[in-house]
């Protein structure tokens, strides 16, 4: 599994722009159609929520893709 490291701007990201600003989605409505369709696990966890706030610390799985998210800098 390919392991990206992503740092956040803020306190926080939605889960379907993330997956878009990690290239795993194309658009933001693809990232919706992908937590939709079962294909996201936020910390080993299926996620149904499209817009989610994830935060440092958490670990997004999708497509064969681990995000590890990092806080700010």
């Amino acid at each position: 599994m390919e392991t990206i490291e992503f740092r956040l701007n803020g306190e926080h990201v939605r889960l379907c722009d993330l997956l878009k600003l990690a290239g795993i989605a194309e658009s933001g409505g693809q990232g919706k159609h992908l937590v939709a369709a079962g294909e996201v696990n936020v910390d080993g966890q299926r996620e149904d929520r499209k817009a989610a706030k994830i935060r440092a610390g958490q670990i997004v799985e999708c497509r064969g893709v681990r995000i590890v998210v990092l806080p700010a800098a």
